[in-house]
């Protein structure tokens, strides 16, 4: 059997070698390495791909999500609610950009943010929501958007997890993750479904306006050179990757499709087992499985119940099983998220997962073999 990997970026990059080898060497020659036509070929590209008017590149996710908050307006103690089962890059722009992180609970069995809880957590100086595509499956658009246009607020999805995901309304109508709301951010971190060889990242508008003045603030300000009519940022996607990722987006679909059929064998193997939950599909999908498009699957995440989860990863750990908690900590109780407006009773799903999720090895590499061992490994010890 092949060596467990929790990504293996390294047998993908042997899948498409020519291609990324070639697309880099070309910029190696031209020595455009800032802002180079491969940028704006990928920019195009992704707009193509997605649905969307505008793709603005930028140096990272976390970039990418700050300055969509630039980009709306936002101003010191207006209040953004966000998800309190998640990476903190979410909360964390939030903060520095001095808004006021609201963290509300997330769904059980989604893991997605809770409509009812940004509902209950609207007041005056409410803002914007930033629902948080966990794991790869959107959060439920069609409550948000209701509540956003009710409340006349803007929508950020946080779609670093999700890219080539889509979601179906409850109407039937499909939209690929990142095209729903107001804007959208996205990483291209190297282990995100769609990654670059470094950083990156990436902001999805419809909004003409809008993407102006994000195009001005990821560049210092500047639509002219030398002359800043906006507070900016330094934050480009350089050329080398967005070569990468020019080379790896017309492999998306099929990636995404690789992972749903590791995902149904997964599930086929643990199905029924009294102490495990798995994963389930948006509201308004029919199931998971390998032709399902409404999850892709950036983690394949259980919940182990019984209190096992950490003698499960230790077992894991001894088998030399590669695994992930994400995540073991709700940002509510992060030291530097800590606030007295929080009450642990708003949090029961959030507080419960912690102590429950798993993430088993999940990428396009992965094999029957492999799945079959990490599911055998499980069961046998949850049976013991």
């Amino acid at each position: 059997m092949k060596k467990l990997q929790m990504v293996d970026l390294v047998g993908q990059y042997q899948d498409i070698k020519e291609e990324v080898d070639e697309s880099i060497e070309e910029i190696l020659n031209s020595a455009a390495f800032i802002n180079g036509p491969a940028v704006h070929q990928f920019q195009s590209d992704l707009e193509n791909y997605l649905g969307v008017k505008h793709v603005i590149p930028c140096a990272n996710g976390t970039d990418a999500l700050q300055i969509t908050m630039m980009g709306l307006g936002l101003k010191p103690g207006d209040e953004i609610i966000t998800a309190d089962f998640t990476f903190a890059a979410t909360v964390e722009v939030i903060a520095l950009l001095n808004l006021t992180p609201v963290l509300v609970d997330v769904e059980e069995d989604t893991f997605n943010i809770d409509p009812i809880a940004i509902e209950k957590a609207i007041t005056p100086k409410t803002k914007a929501i930033v629902p948080v595509h966990l794991f790869g499956m959107c959060a439920n658009m069609d409550a948000i958007m209701d509540i956003a246009k009710k409340h006349n607020l803007f929508v950020i999805e946080d779609n670093a997890q999700a890219i080539g995901a889509t979601y179906t309304s409850s109407s039937g109508l499909k939209k690929k993750a990142g095209s729903i709301g107001h804007i959208a951010s996205t990483s291209f971190f190297p282990s995100k479904n769609l990654g670059c060889y470094g950083d990156g990242g990436a902001i999805f508008t419809n909004d003409d306006a809008l993407a102006h003045t994000i195009r001005g603030i990821v560049n210092h300000g500047m639509y002219t050179r030398y002359h800043h009519d906006v507070v900016g940022v330094n934050s480009r996607l350089d050329t080398i990757q967005a070569a990468v990722l020019k080379a790896k987006l017309p492999h998306l679909d099929n990636y995404c499709n690789r992972r749903r059929l590791a995902a149904s064998k997964y599930m086929a193997a643990l199905k029924g087992h009294p102490a495990i939950i798995l994963p389930r599909a948006n509201k308004n999908c029919e199931g998971i499985c390998e032709v399902c498009d409404c999850h892709v699957f950036h983690q394949f995440t259980l919940r182990i119940l019984g209190g096992k989860r950490d003698a499960l990863a230790a077992h894991l750990n001894d088998k030399g099983i590669p695994h992930g908690i994400y995540y073991p900590i709700p940002l509510h109780r992060q030291k530097a998220y800590v606030d007295e407006r929080y009450q642990e009773a708003d949090f029961t799903v959030t507080n419960k997962l912690v102590k429950e999720v798993i993430s088993l090895p999940m990428h396009t590499e992965l094999d029957d073999e492999q799945i079959a061992y990490i599911a055998t490994t499980i069961v046998d010890f949850l049976n013991a």
